[in-house]
């Protein structure tokens, strides 16, 4: 799995763990700290969310275009600087009036700008070292791992969301409860029912932080509290960041030689590929914009997780778990699961009977650490929104080896998919997610009908946990292939562009995540989640009818 990849690779994996693990920190709740800050509807706060992800993927596309003038690594250095800028920027806390908005709307922009220099290039950077004939055909593995190193940090992002919210919470005495946001703000603006206020009212009771203060004071105070608390969660991001160059600069040498463009090889004659011919870069670039225009889909529907399914675990899931599934939500336990999987793997494929019996050890010793984690468990734990964030990158880190190994295989026999048919494959997958959803979904009341309130008849956690394993199978068929076939068929002078395309692909998919946030109170909740089935469904059909021409690009 990682014997004979280039030292890079993990230099370059590791730089970008540290930086995924602070944006998906802020990600984990930004959603949240939105509509409780500033009271935005979930229409509202839905488009904000989408608009910001489309920043952030479409930005690359800019900094692509600059990285092929002027060099990789100067545009990704830059892009930590400007990155670090506007989470400084997130984390400061302000009122909920105009200057928090333009303070909120100028750091967004900057970690989208800062985004854009940084995180295509340096997996441009990724995709050089693998120009080396001696590790060409390690190509798509090393993107896998790469994709595994970002889930790494993404895994412990929505765990540090929670710590980060509820230490400074319980600093005033206070302990979030996701009813309270919508009615501190509807009790502010006046229009909290007296069943509503009677509701908040007990909510209040419960904590010493409130004594004494009348709902309207209490509300203020809730408010401006966890407001806080979420801004304390987005300077996570600056520290993250901090470490990521240290890693960077400190390990350069591992990698400088695949910080080079096309004009800085050709210069200095160092260029691996040959030449292609303007028939050759017209075909690779139609196939490119081809599975381009498929993935749109697939992150549309993908990156519900921060709006749609984070308003379904807030509003539709119990806040509460009991039984096996709470192992789930000890981020300590699911890591030791991870990393055990991986010390699993590595008894069948050591070479020498003591590397065997070491990994045979390392395995039980992490069983056991994680199964005296879950028995120290309470026998209730309580539930927040953004833990189930942590699941996707869980799911994605211990299932990497698995992938490979299935590939793996299949490329002995001759029979391993290509990356096409592994994106097309992954559209159907994803459509089967949300299948998942649209069953547990039936017989809920509609977001209308519960007026921005918490549903009185919540499900089980499994479901939304169902779904995300269902989710992450498709993403490993689609993600990390596709990053490795853009920057495999990409035409050398145009890889950072090519690479941005892949992210302005994104970006528009995360653009149009605000539909189903749109349809959110127009329609009954299956009615959200089969939109996006469709949409997932006829993408892969549109991916398998361009197959001819998307394989003949890569040969």
């Amino acid at each position: 799995m990682f014997k004979g990849q280039p030292k890079g690779l993990f230099a370059l994996a590791l730089a970008n763990t540290g930086e995924r693990f602070g944006y998906y920190t802020m990600l984990a709740i930004f959603l949240l700290f939105i509509q409780a800050k500033f009271g935005f509807s979930a229409a509202a706060a839905t488009q904000i969310y989408s608009i910001f992800l489309a920043g952030v993927y479409f930005m690359p596309f800019f900094g692509g275009i600059l990285a092929d003038k002027f060099g990789y690594g100067k545009c990704v250095t830059l892009g930590i600087g400007v990155m670090f800028l506007g989470y400084l920027c997130l984390a400061i806390p302000t009122g909920a009036d105009l200057t928090g908005k333009i303070m909120m709307f100028g750091a967004l922009a900057l970690i989208a700008i800062g985004t854009g220099l940084f995180k295509g290039n340096l997996q441009v950077m990724v995709g050089n070292l693998y120009d080396d004939p001696k590790y060409s055909a390690k190509r798509d593995s090393a993107f896998s791992l790469f994709y595994m190193a970002i889930n790494i940090g993404a895994m412990f992002a929505p765990s540090m969301a929670k710590y980060v919210t509820n230490f400074f919470l319980s600093k005033s005495n206070l302990f979030y409860d996701a009813n309270i946001p919508a009615l501190a703000h509807q009790c502010m603006d006046g229009t909290i029912t007296a069943e509503n206020l009677s509701r908040l009212e007990g909510l209040a009771s419960q904590m010493s932080g409130a004594a004494g203060m009348d709902m309207v004071n209490f509300s203020n105070f809730y408010i401006e509290k966890l407001s806080t608390a979420y801004n304390y969660g987005f300077a996570v991001a600056c520290v993250s960041l901090i470490l990521s160059v240290i890693i960077y600069f400190s390990c350069r040498s591992w990698f400088k030689h695949a910080d080079v463009n096309a004009k800085q090889a050709k210069a200095a004659n160092v260029s691996n590929e040959p030449e292609l011919t303007p028939e050759q870069t017209k075909s690779r670039i139609t196939a490119l914009v081809l599975v381009f225009a498929v993935v749109i889909f697939f992150w549309m529907a993908f990156h519900q997780n921060g709006a749609t399914m984070t308003l379904f675990a807030r509003d539709y899931t119990a806040n509460a778990t009991e039984g096996i599934t709470r192992i789930g939500f000890n981020i300590w336990s699911l890591a030791l699961i991870a990393i055990s999987i991986y010390t699993l793997f590595s008894v069948f494929q050591s070479e020498t009977a003591k590397a065997k019996i070491t990994s045979g050890i390392a395995t039980l010793v992490l069983w056991g650490g994680a199964a005296a984690l879950y028995l120290g468990m309470p026998s209730v734990v309580n539930i927040q929104p953004s833990d189930f964030q942590q699941f996707n990158p869980f799911f994605v880190v211990a299932l990497t080896p698995v992938s490979l190994a299935i590939f793996s295989a299949l490329a002995k026999k001759d029979k391993e998919p290509s990356a096409p048919r592994k994106i097309g494959l992954g559209m159907f997958v994803a459509a089967a997610g949300f299948l998942i959803l649209t069953v547990g979904s039936m017989g809920l009341a509609s977001p209308k009908e519960l007026g921005g309130t918490v549903s009185p008849d919540l499900i089980s956690p499994t479901w939304l946990i169902s779904t995300y394993l269902v989710l992450t199978f498709a993403e490993l068929l689609l993600s990390p292939m596709g990053i490795s076939f853009v920057s495999k068929v990409a035409p050398p002078k145009y890889k950072g562009m090519m690479m941005g395309g892949w992210f302005a692909a994104t970006a528009i998919g995360n653009y149009l995540v605000s539909i189903p946030g749109l349809l959110w109170d127009k329609l009954p909740l299956w009615g959200v989640w089969t939109v996006l089935i469709a949409l997932c469904l006829i993408s892969g059909l549109f991916m398998f009818a361009m197959m001819k021409k998307l394989e003949a690009a890569t040969k």
